[in-house]
């Protein structure tokens, strides 16, 4: 997708479809209306208004509202966007508007529109939400389809004009809000596809590529291990875990360093993905029908491997590392058992009561050893419990840590960034539910507080370093349309990271 800034008037812009975002306020006051609607509502003759209004358009976020110009413009059509009130308005609400415009723009088989940002809104901010939720809303995972969703397939949309509001002009940090904003939606995408594969597809092997290619292509260091290295790294939770299946399991290494001296010295940041790229619950078999989205369950590795495509890119002044541990939980005659017991590298031992809670198992492992790489925070994203899901629903990451200052800040990034994300909380009175009579610990526990278990044993492997545990087992994936979201994969986790990381570079300088 090709994006230009400029100023123009949107009566006389050229893309197939324009797109105009609308306040509430602005339609109910008539006061602050944005120049391309007022433009578009003049060459009009008053039409645009006058019917958006008897049919119901009030600005409301989610509303959406077209009109033909049979000509009269030399776009085909006008689309009003509901932007909700102006007041505590959110740059998602743009975001969401704008997955909203390229849906649209897909139905009426548009490859190119006008896209108006709306007026008392940073520009620079507005853009790349603007850009995110066109990109993110264009997306479409037809890979495996051998006949088109439609008789007439419509065009992937290719051109977008970003009009500027009012008497602002196109500067050098619009230019470069706009490239940041297409490149994070362009990675949660390619996340989108990982993890929307067939789990045959994307083994662990498969995974291990895609980080050697990103890699390659941003100039970053990767180091890859089989078994014979987890074995060498006393990581007896991974190999457990791994041990059902005839799927290699691999340890992934990814590192931005600076090639700044002085940089490359700081303490790195360091995240984590769960990388279990198919679960059918081991010995402990989920249901059919809660195993049938389990190709999502390395949805974590797929944010983390995303976002260190930004990374790259953003160049920020400390290290970055990578680590996964991928591989697949599955039941065969050399599965792990129910009552087994697990020495971990930490030491710790840990006695193993359903084999479907093996996430925690592995990242437990990884944390580990991202650990002693003496990261300053580690950030560690994981489809990791239904539990959270029950507390939280579909649309909403869950948040664990140990240190209120780094769990803010991720908070912060979360929201800046548009993924909603909750604080939950970790109690030591949950400590009981995992003690074990002949282990140090166990790995599930009682259902009361499932998520807040889970937490409270990754804890362990994280010693007193900061540290932030994204639940995304809800938000990984959807099951209806919203804005820019779409059925399948969301790619959730992408931004967070992309935006915690450069804030934290805007103040390491």
């Amino acid at each position: 997708m090709q994006f230009t800034v400029t100023v123009a008037d949107a009566a006389q812009a050229n893309g197939e479809v324009l797109v105009i975002p609308v306040f509430e306020d602005s339609l109910v006051q008539e006061k602050g209306l944005p120049a391309a609607l007022r433009s578009a509502d003049a060459a009009l003759g008053g039409l645009l208004l006058s019917t958006a209004k008897r049919e119901g358009f009030a600005g409301k976020s989610d509303q959406s509202w077209s009109f033909h110009t049979h000509g009269k413009l030399p776009a085909n059509q006008v689309v009003l966007l509901g932007l909700g009130k102006h007041a505590g308005a959110s740059h998602e609400a743009l975001r969401l508007a704008a997955g909203r415009a390229a849906k649209i723009a897909g139905k009426s088989r548009s490859a190119k529109i006008t896209f108006a940002l709306p007026p008392g809104t940073s520009t620079e901010e507005s853009a790349k939400a603007a850009v995110e939720g066109l990109v993110l809303g264009g997306y479409r995972f037809d890979r495996y389809r051998t006949t088109p969703r439609e008789e007439n397939p419509a065009p992937r949309l290719e051109e977008v004009q970003l009009l500027l509001a009012g008497d602002k002009r196109p500067t050098l940090s619009t230019k470069r809000a706009v490239e940041l904003g297409q490149k994070i939606a362009e990675a949660t995408n390619w996340a989108r596809n990982l993890v929307n594969e067939p789990a045959a597809v994307v083994t662990p092997t498969r995974l291990a590529d895609e980080a050697r290619k990103i890699a390659e292509v941003g100039g970053l260091k990767i180091s890859i291990g089989g078994r014979k290295q987890i074995e060498k790294l006393k990581m007896g939770m991974f190999l457990g875990v791994a041990q059902g299946s005839a799927e290699k399991p691999k340890l992934i290494h990814l590192s931005y360093v600076p090639k700044n001296a002085r940089h490359a010295e700081r303490a790195p940041i360091a995240l984590v993905g769960k990388a279990i790229t198919f679960d059918s619950g081991g010995l402990s078999l989920k249901t059919p029908d809660g195993m049938v989205d389990m190709k999502t369950d390395m949805a974590g590795s797929a944010a983390v491997l995303a976002a260190m495509k930004v990374i790259a890119e953003l160049r920020p002044p400390f290290p970055v590392h990578a680590f996964m541990g991928a591989c697949e939980n599955m039941p065969s005659g050399t599965a792990y058992r129910p009552g087994d017991i697990l020495i971990s590298r930490l030491g710790k031992t840990v006695e193993v009561t359903n084999t479907d809670a093996e996430g925690r198992l592995v990242l437990g492992d990884v944390l580990t050893w991202a650990n002693e790489h003496k990261p300053s925070a580690i950030i560690d994203l994981a489809t990791l419990t239904g539990a959270c899901v029950v507390a939280l629903g579909n649309y909403i990451v869950g948040a664990f840590g140990n240190d209120h200052a780094l769990t803010r800040s991720v908070l912060a990034a979360a929201g800046r960034a548009g993924e909603e994300t909750w604080e939950l909380p970790i109690s030591e009175l949950q400590k009981d539910a995992l003690r074990s009579e002949v282990a140090d610990m166990k790995n599930s526990g009682e259902r009361w507080g499932a998520a807040i278990n889970a937490a409270v044993f990754l804890r362990e492997f994280v010693g007193a370093t900061p540290w932030v545990h994204l639940d995304i087992a809800g938000p990984s994936s959807s099951s209806r349309e919203c804005g820019y979201i779409t059925k399948g994969a969301t790619g959730v986790g992408v931004r967070t990271v992309v935006e915690f990381i450069r804030q934290r570079a805007s103040t390491s300088r």
